[in-house]
C-alpha cells in the first residue's frame, strides 16, 4: 500500500512538473515525421496481464514490422527526434501515466513484450510477480543497451547473448529484496546514472560494465567481417 501512495503522489507530481517540457516533445514528433505521437507496445504487467505502455514514439510508424523488438543507437527506424530522446531517456517519462493508472510502478522490472513473455521459463516468471517499472537495478546497469548494440550483426541476437542473462539475474535479485528503502535508493541512482554514465553503484560492483559489453559487441562485429571475407 505504501509503494503505491508513493507511485500515485511521484507520478502526479513528475507529470505535473515535467508537462511543458511532454509538449514540447509532442509537439517536435509531430512535425518532425508521420505518425502518433506516442508509441502503444504491448507489454507484460503483473502476473503476465496485457497492457498498452506509453512511450514517445522515437522510430518510423510500424516499426515493429520491419525489425525486432530490439535497436541499437544505429536502427534506420529511429527518426531524428526519436534519436534525441532517446539519448537522454526522454521517450520513458509518459510512463509515468502508465504508473498511475496502475499499470506500472516507479520501480520494478522492465516490462517485456507479450510475445517474448510466453516463452519464459519459471524462473523468468517470477520477475511476473511484482508490478513492471520505470527503473530497477537493470535498468541501471543496462543504461546504454542502444550504445552497446551499435553495429552488431543481429541486435537481439547479440542481447539475448550478452545482456539478457544479467539482466534477468538483476530483476530478480530486485524481486527477491525489494522495499521502499531500495526504490527510493534506485531511484536516486538512476537519476545519477543519467548525469554520469560511466558511474556504477555499490550494488553492481562486479558486474559487467558498458565499455565491457560494449568490447564483446565488437568481437561479434569483428567475427562476422571475417566470415564476409
Amino acid at each position: 500500500m505504501l509503494k503505491r501512495c508513493f507511485d500515485i503522489a511521484a507520478s502526479a507530481v513528475g507529470l505535473l512538473m515535467t508537462s511543458p517540457l511532454l509538449l514540447a516533445i509532442a509537439v517536435w514528433i509531430k512535425l518532425d515525421s508521420p505518425g502518433p505521437v506516442f508509441y502503444r507496445g504491448r507489454r507484460a504487467g503483473l502476473g503476465g496481464k496485457p497492457f498498452s505502455i506509453f512511450k514517445f514514439r522515437s522510430m518510423v510508424v510500424d516499426a515493429d514490422a520491419v525489425g525486432g523488438p530490439t535497436t541499437s543507437d544505429d536502427d534506420p527506424r529511429i527518426t531524428r527526434s526519436g534519436r534525441f530522446i532517446r539519448r537522454f531517456k526522454l521517450d520513458e517519462l509518459t510512463q509515468l501515466l502508465n504508473v498511475l493508472l496502475g499499470q506500472m510502478s516507479l520501480v520494478g522490472p522492465r516490462p517485456e513484450v507479450v510475445h517474448k513473455v510466453e516463452k519464459f521459463d519459471q524462473e523468468a516468471r517470477k520477475t511476473l510477480a511484482v508490478r513492471p517499472g520505470i527503473t530497477d537495478w537493470a535498468s541501471i546497469w543496462n543504461s546504454d543497451e542502444g550504445g552497446v548494440l551499435v553495429g552488431a550483426p543481429d541486435a537481439e541476437e547479440a542481447y539475448e547473448k550478452l545482456i539478457r542473462p544479467t539482466k534477468l539475474e538483476l530483476q530478480l535479485y530486485y524481486c527477491e529484496t525489494r522495499n521502499m528503502l531500495t526504490d527510493i535508493r534506485i531511484i536516486f541512482y538512476t537519476l545519477l546514472r543519467l548525469l554520469r554514465k560511466n558511474w556504477t553503484p555499490p550494488e553492481l560492483k562486479g558486474y559487467p560494465t558498458l565499455d565491457q559489453l560494449r568490447a564483446e559487441v565488437e568481437k561479434l562485429i569483428a567475427a562476422e567481417v571475417k566470415v564476409s571475407e
